[in-house]
């Protein structure tokens, strides 16, 4: 049966099984603003102390006051002589490769992968007709989010595209009025007309947003539909109306689809519900999705930044671990090069992160939660005020003794977020699980089955073997009849 657009109809919509199954994927901030390659640090824009990322870059670099403004002009001598479509012929792209980005990602244990079809700038990463500022008009000259389908494809990796560019009404209005190219009614359909903050987008900017996610629907056939936090500036009517869409074509096209949102921008049950740099404290009866970035900078870089480091292996599998205990899905970010060409500590990074789901992957892929998410010393200490966004810095690092439990395969998945001891105790097994109840245990990337026993205080104990398959986390895999118990669907 069809949709129509009533939130009644759309809040049925189903949460593919693919998407609950596949628990990681990547994808890429890659536009003009990789081109200056900067960004990370503290600043002070507008009035406003805080940090700044790479990504905001088309917008900061109008302010002069601040980091960006600065070493705008110190490089690029200033907006007046360089505004940000003047960035556009310098995003080369000659080192892209869709196929070895898609291989490498998959190499990685990525499922779900994409690019950012468009970010708050207003440049289209597709090959457009209904928006000139796109990549196969200008700079690279190239329909990147059309090879980049056709590789994900190739590879059996589901497709996805993000769009922020609801927010591309406000995005540009700090500095204006002051002779740059902002002002140029010849690039008001990039940096949008002038207006004062407090009007709301105009009937012409809301058919633009509409007319852009109906061109990549029609032309590309995501999976998934990934919306940034703009989306609350969109008038209900029009939201309502895209998804009754979007929803319509993939039953057409015999699709299963999905669309995430931020804070309460849609209703629940008519999308996925997104964290951004953060996570639920504890498990939840309902799937939603984090995404985060690969680099270390607080609160995410996300576009390519020179000066930006990496995370660790570790921190990431730990990452994805208590998320998917706690019924969610990581969406991670990996920012490009201008070139086109993927940073090295990324890379590193995500080849690490590959080899562990390699052996690990069957406690993750195809997975649901237990009765509970896990246990241990240390707090998740997330601030559920904040509705979980933006809470990764300060995070604790978590220890051996810090368990995580799925379920999946006729089997409770125990992973140990380091390298246990001599023995493992684990105290959830001491209230649900009899010692009958359980016919084997086994090490994954261990050859033979482990010695155990049921402690009426202590709960279940697991003698670890000499040595650890990871240095990073380590997984028991607990097969008997207590397997199918399962919180969350």
């Amino acid at each position: 049966m069809d949709y129509d657009a009533s939130w009644r109809s759309l809040c049925g919509h189903p949460v593919p099984d693919w998407f609950r199954d596949a628990k990681f994927g990547i994808y890429t901030h890659w536009g003009p603003y990789t081109v200056p390659a900067y960004g990370g640090g503290s600043d002070a824009l507008v009035g406003k102390k805080g940090t700044y990322n790479s990504a905001w870059y088309p917008r900061s670099m109008y302010a002069p006051d601040s980091s960006c403004g600065k070493y705008h002009r110190k490089v690029y001598g200033g907006p007046e002589k360089t505004g940000y479509k003047d960035l556009i012929p310098l995003l080369t792209a000659e080192k892209f490769d869709a196929a070895e980005w898609m291989g490498i990602f998959k190499d990685a244990g990525a499922r779900f992968v994409g690019p950012t079809a468009q970010l708050h700038d207003g440049f289209a990463m597709w090959d457009s007709k209904v928006n000139r500022w796109n990549c196969a008009a200008m700079g690279p000259k190239r329909d990147i989010m059309g090879e980049l389908a056709q590789a994900a494809r190739e590879q059996d990796l589901r497709f996805i595209t993000t769009f922020h560019h609801s927010y591309q009404w406000f995005f540009y209005q700090i500095s204006r009025g002051k002779g740059y190219d902002l002002d140029d009614p010849a690039f008001a359909d990039l940096y949008i007309r002038s207006h004062d903050d407090k009007e709301m987008p105009d009937v012409a900017y809301h058919e633009r947003w509409r007319d852009q996610l109906h061109e990549v629907i029609d032309r590309y056939s995501p999976d998934l539909i990934w919306f940034d936090f703009g989306l609350r500036w969109i008038r209900r009517d029009y939201k309502r109306a895209l998804l009754a869409y979007y929803y319509n074509e993939a039953l057409r096209k015999g699709q299963e689809v999905a669309v995430t949102f931020k804070n309460r921008d849609l209703p629940p049950g008519s999308g996925i519900f997104d964290l951004e740099v953060g996570k639920m404290d504890d498990l939840t009866q309902f799937p939603w999705l984090t995404d985060t970035s690969i680099d270390c900078v607080p609160s995410g870089n996300w576009a390519y930044s020179a000066s930006a480091g990496f995370k660790s292996p570790e921190r990431l599998i730990h990452t994805l671990v208590d998320i998917v205990s706690k019924n969610g899905q990581l969406l991670l970010n990996v920012g490009p090069r201008a070139d086109g060409s993927l940073p090295v500590g990324a890379t590193t990074t995500l080849k690490k992160i590959g080899e562990w789901l390699r052996v690990n992957g069957q406690a993750i892929y195809h997975t649901r939660p237990w009765y509970i998410a896990g246990e241990g010393p240390t707090p998740c200490n997330v601030d559920m005020s904040k509705g979980g966004h933006f809470n990764e810095t300060g995070e604790p690092r978590f220890c051996a003794h810090d368990i995580r439990f799925t379920v999946g395969n006729d089997a409770i998945y125990a992973i140990c977020l380091g390298v246990p001891g001599d023995a493992v105790f684990i105290n959830a097994f001491r209230d649900r699980v009899h010692a009958d109840e359980i016919r084997e245990i086994r090490l994954l990337g261990h050859d033979t089955p482990l010695k155990w026993r049921m402690d009426r205080d202590e709960g279940l104990i697991i003698e670890s073997p000499m040595r650890m398959p990871s240095e990073y986390a380590n997984t028991f895999e607990i097969r008997g009849e207590m397997a199918p118990f399962m919180a969350g669907g």
